[in-house]
């Protein structure tokens, strides 16, 4: 490879913003496992009540939920696209091209403040959310611990949940909320707990991920919204020391027309 080629290749390896593209793929990663898991953990749990205890009310907003989780993956996806696009343009040699131009340069700090405010508010609510994922990983990880205690048998034993009847809808028949016979005992332990506390898991760490990955957009933003104000000023700067230039020449210039 000739010499062009290795500065060709220095200056792309220089235009790549590092960090932010490490936080696209920790984003795209978490968020395409979260929705995964997260669709089929809440199919799980609606199978769960309708099977297990028997209801039909107050479920309307299980496909309202899977739905705005397909809208959450797209939309943080259409996301870390932008953010990646608006640091390459702040990022080596492509700030110094793209941001010549006071209005340029405005336009940058505008959009990287914009993204900033927008992760931020993602940031408050992916907290919320991974908030919800811990409690159903806790509580799924608590009703396998239940599902696994000796006391609890296929053929003899039942699971009562009526200390717990303020979690169900009001009307519920207590004979709804009790767990009894090898059929049932199976169903819920083996074919929905144990499923879904994989799920809601998985789901846990991928949303961690998305957390942290929306932590770096915010460092890298807030990087490159400095990078282009401290360009903006070494730019006024630099002109300046042009103006200076050229008034020393002209004086020079001058200086020697009047001894001649």
């Amino acid at each position: 490879m000739g010499a062009g080629g290795k500065g060709a290749c220095a200056g792309c390896i220089t235009r790549v913003p590092y960090a932010t593209l490490i936080a696209v793929i920790m984003c795209w990663a978490g968020v395409g496992v979260f929705c995964g898991t997260m669709y089929r953990g809440v199919n799980l749990t609606l199978r769960l009540l309708q099977d297990v205890f028997r209801l039909d009310k107050g479920l309307q907003w299980v496909e309202p939920t899977q739905l705005a989780f397909v809208i959450l993956g797209a939309s943080m996806a259409a996301l870390a696209l932008m953010i990646l696009g608006t640091a390459i343009l702040a990022t080596g040699a492509t700030r110094q091209e793209v941001y010549r131009s006071s209005k340029g340069r405005v336009g940058g700090r505008v959009a990287s403040a914009a993204f900033i405010f927008i992760t931020y508010i993602l940031l408050i609510a992916w907290l919320i959310v991974l908030a919800c994922c811990i409690v159903m990983t806790i509580f799924y990880t608590l009703s396998w611990g239940v599902c696994s205690t000796k006391e609890i048998q296929y053929d003899e034993q039942k699971i009562d949940f009526y200390p717990f009847h303020f979690m169900f809808p009001e009307g519920t028949q207590r004979i709804n909320m009790e767990v009894e016979g090898q059929k049932e005992i199976k169903m819920f332990c083996k074919d929905y707990v144990e499923r879904a506390e994989v799920m809601f898991i998985l789901a846990t760490i991928a949303c961690f991920i998305v957390v942290m990955s929306l932590v770096h957009f915010l460092m890298a933003l807030s990087a490159n919204y400095a990078h282009i104000r401290g360009h903006d000023k070494f730019t006024e700067l630099q002109d300046l020391q042009d103006l200076t230039s050229e008034t020393m020449t002209l004086t020079d210039r001058e200086a020697v027309y009047i001894k001649g």
